[in-house]
């Protein structure tokens, strides 16, 4: 085997390392002496440039974003300034002496928010690190003894503490947490408004960020010019702190009577309720429940007993494995997807993004309509079996065994299913259909609060409506309206025939304090003439003043009221869930303000109950009026002075007036069913059906709605007239639960409104107008 021939340097090789060695050099040399040159003629050029580059250029300046106020000033949501705490480790680093001393200061004071090794690890690893957040939106007080550190005179000054630095920011707060939540909405970190005012009026709290810009003069010194933030405008509402707090504590009062009560979850799938000024359109108070805390959305304690929805926010099946409600258990068990659907569902506001079937607090506008139209005069009698055949389905009244005759008036007292159909046909399809366009209905209000329903879909056309639609409309069933558009229309109907606009804003003031714009009253159109109105005022009446009223229970201590009692049976119609609802307003002989409460499936084994929301009505206004200085109209029972009491209402103006209001000889209607010239007690015994006797004490109470729009009253009345005995009162009662036994068909009838309560098949036609699921708006 042959060696390997040895490797070496030859001449050549060598010659060519020579020559590029002294090329290197001499490449060297250029550059050397070309730095030299751009240091001496340009050196201080490049050092603006490089100075340029580290981050002298612009530093953003926070905006306040303006506050949201009730009428009377109280602040509903604001901003406030708070502080991030930022070290700059290139500054610390600067000066070695400073390290320790500022560590164990930061330590001191911010040790909650970082240890003393995290702090040491960061400036260890980032020593170029210019900005790196050690807390986050401190108050002053928590930041003040530090900055003392920083502040030369300041007695605690320390000239070695470097590197530190806060920024300014600041944070929405609302003081009042949870009150008025479905009203103001909330905002997301970058200041963007999410539901109510705060997304409506977005761009008006909003303000303009500043800008800090630096740059370098001629001798290298940076300068800056600073741009000043403005801050945002702020609103002053129609909201009345007071009066909000009354309706939510009694929706609380309300939801903590009846929870779990029948099965598990809150006291009703939904509770709204409204107060509203009639004559302006103001919005005073709006609350639903379930509600939030505006200082902490996402509190997940507030989502036990909701109805749960799906991903899709589509309400789960109540025979699913979750149980349809939530509690502990399967919160627990929510995905992150799952659980923002629920609280968008939290966070939805009721009183205007939910759609339902508003059921018998339809009826004066059926009426209202009927007499602005001419098509009934008011004196009209109609005779109630007890049902009415159209459209090949057998309608019922919510007395099966019938009212008898029936006065226009009476027909609102009692709210019979039965007068207000044959109202309906002397009506007309298309004349109904645009008298609810005229009253709102099928429209937007535009309402200055973000996250209103579209109802355009769910209501019929003339060309759509049948016999059956027109039917089932006249009492409120068969469409779907919100709470807000029914308040709005309603108050046109106790008003004069005005329509005003519902609004929250009464003016945008700058931040110096000037009123930038005012928000006056805006009256749409007029709905129906002001003698109409003034019918309508006096059968409504009749609903609390009456002795047939369904609406008894809903009189607050020491005043008369007038409204509506409404029950609405829900899709499917099963009579077993129902929507039941109460419209008021006060005084009862000149409506100033309107109230409107609604119980989506109420918590009970029976839900068409229209007590459920007369009760929370009565509450509400007994402690209402007097705060509003309304004077007393009613005598007070020692019963009724224990509760106002109780209430410590002494510093409202609860005095009774000498000329106490009655309600006899209400105008076009009295207390006795009279509605013009008609009064049914007038009527012989020839003229009234052996089975409709006008009964003393709330016989045909507003279970009119029960078959056909649910209505089980207000059950307010124990005993029939001295005498005469009710048809369902000759029947047995079931020992476990005290309710009449019908012989024919084994239901059970409500004693005191003879209502057929629970199970059983509706005779309420299927039919609704787009109607969503579960009654919610789109």
């Amino acid at each position: 085997m042959k060696d390997k021939k040895e490797q070496r340097f030859t001449w050549r090789m060598k010659k060519k390392l020579r020559v590029m060695f002294v090329c290197m050099m001499l490449i060297f040399a250029i550059l050397s002496a070309r730095l030299v040159s751009i240091t001496r003629n340009n050196g201080a050029d490049y050092e603006k440039q490089v100075l340029s580059q580290q981050e002298y250029d612009s530093v953003t300046l926070p905006y306040r974003r303006g506050e949201i106020l009730d009428k009377n000033g109280t602040v509903l949501a604001m901003s406030q300034k708070v502080y991030n705490v930022i070290l700059d480790t290139r500054v610390l680093l600067e000066k070695k002496d400073a390290v320790e001393p500022t560590i164990k200061a930061i330590v001191a004071q911010f040790g909650d928010y970082i240890d003393e090794s995290t702090l040491r690890t960061y400036i260890s690893n980032n020593p170029s690190s210019a900005y790196y957040i050690i807390a986050k939106e401190l108050q002053y007080d928590q930041i003040a003894p530090f900055q003392a550190y920083m502040t030369p005179g300041s007695g605690d000054y320390n000239a070695n503490i470097q590197g530190v630095w806060f920024e300014d920011s600041y944070i929405r707060y609302y003081p009042n947490g949870s009150l008025a939540c479905d009203i103001v909405g909330f905002t997301t970190k970058d200041n963007q408004g999410q539901y109510g005012l705060e997304e409506y009026y977005n761009d008006e709290l909003n303000g303009t960020y500043g800008r800090e810009y630096g740059y370098l003069d001629e001798e290298s010194t940076l300068e800056r010019t600073t741009i000043a933030a403005v801050d945002g405008n702020s609103i002053v509402t129609t909201i009345d702190g007071n009066i909000q707090s009354i309706v939510e504590k009694y929706l609380q009062e309300f939801n903590d009577t009846y929870k779990d009560s029948y099965h598990e979850g809150n006291a009703a799938e939904n509770v709204g309720c409204i107060v509203m000024d009639v004559n302006s359109g103001e919005i005073l108070a709006m609350a639903s429940y379930p509600s939030f805390d505006l200082n902490n959305t996402r509190d997940s304690s507030r989502l036990l007993g909701m109805r749960m929805v799906d991903e899709l926010g589509n309400k789960v099946d109540l025979e699913s494995e979750t149980g349809g409600y939530i509690n502990e258990t399967n919160l627990v068990n929510m995905s992150s997807e799952l659980l923002l659907a629920n609280y968008n569902a939290l966070w939805r506001n009721f009183c205007i993004s939910n759609t339902y079937e508003p059921g018998s607090v339809f009826k004066p506008f059926t009426v209202a309509a009927a007499l602005d139209n001419g098509s009934i005069t008011g004196n009209e009698v109609y005779q109630c079996n007890g049902s009415l055949e159209i459209g090949g389905h057998d309608i019922r009244c919510h007395n099966r065994y019938g009212d008898g005759q029936v006065s226009v008036g009476r027909s609102i007292e009692i709210s019979c299913n039965v007068a207000l159909m044959q109202i309906g046909q002397t009506l007309g399809s298309a004349t109904f259909a645009g008298y609810q366009h005229t009253f709102g209905f099928g429209l937007k209000t535009n309402v200055d609060l973000a996250g209103e329903a579209r109802t355009a879909g769910l209501v019929y056309t003339a060309d759509t409506m049948g016999p059956t639609e027109l039917a089932t409309g006249t009492f409120g069933q068969g469409f779907n309206v919100t709470m807000i558009e029914t308040i709005a229309g309603f108050a046109s109907l106790i008003n004069g025939g005005y329509y005003y606009q519902p609004h929250f804003v009464s003016k945008i003031v700058s931040p110096s304090g000037a009123t930038v714009k005012t928000i006056e009253p805006r009256i749409i159109r007029q709905t129906i003439s002001e003698t109409v109105s003034d019918k309508i005022v006096g059968y409504c009446n009749l609903v609390v003043a009456g002795e047939e009223g369904t609406g008894k229970t809903a009189r607050p201590a020491g005043y008369m009221i007038g409204g509506k009692t409404g029950t609405a049976e829900t899709i499917p119609r099963d009579k077993t869930n129902y929507v039941v609802s109460f419209m008021g307003y006060a005084p009862a002989d000149d409506p100033e303000i309107a109230i409107y409460v609604v119980v989506d499936r109420p918590n009970a084994q029976f839900q068409a109950d229209a007590k459920f929301a007369t009760r929370i009505v009565r509450k509400v206004l007994t402690e209402v009026l007097p705060y509003l200085h309304y004077p007393m109209t009613e005598p007070v029972t020692e019963e009724e002075q224990a509760e106002l009491d109780a209430l410590n209402l002494s510093g409202y103006s609860v005095q009774s007036q000498d000329d106490t209001a009655t309600y006899d000889s209400i105008e076009d209607g009295n207390a006795s069913g009279q509605s013009g010239d008609t009064n049914v007690d007038d009527l012989d015994e020839s003229q009234i059906g052996s089975e409709g006797v006008p009964m003393d004490d709330g016989t045909a109470q507003d279970g009119t709605d029960t078959q056909e729009d649910g209505e089980a009253g207000d059950g307010s009345s124990d005993a029939s007239e001295e005498g005469s005995t009710r048809i369902w009162e000759t029947f047995d009662v079931d020992p476990e639960t005290g309710y009449y036994i019908d012989p024919n068909t084994g239901e059970l009838i409500d004693p005191e409104t003879g209502d057929v309560v629970g199970g059983g098949e509706s005779s309420l036609p299927d039919t609704t107008a787009n109607t969503p699921a579960e009654g919610d708006g789109p």
